[in-house]
């Protein structure tokens, strides 16, 4: 019985749990800088060929 009780508290005191956690938010951090940044890379990039198109 003392192995089972044992085990259940390293079970407890298991940090896979927020670890998994803090590399979700990290994930969701990430795909949030990459969306911003092909949005104003896209925008950037229609205006620079609208510019050239209009001056070819």
């Amino acid at each position: 019985m003392t192995k089972l009780a044992a085990k259940i508290q390293t079970r407890l005191r298991s940090e896979r749990g927020a670890t998994a956690v803090e590399y979700g938010l990290m994930v969701a951090l990430i795909a949030v800088v990459i969306i911003a940044a092909v949005s104003l890379l896209g925008n950037n990039l229609s205006t620079t060929f609208n510019n050239v198109a209009a001056q070819i």
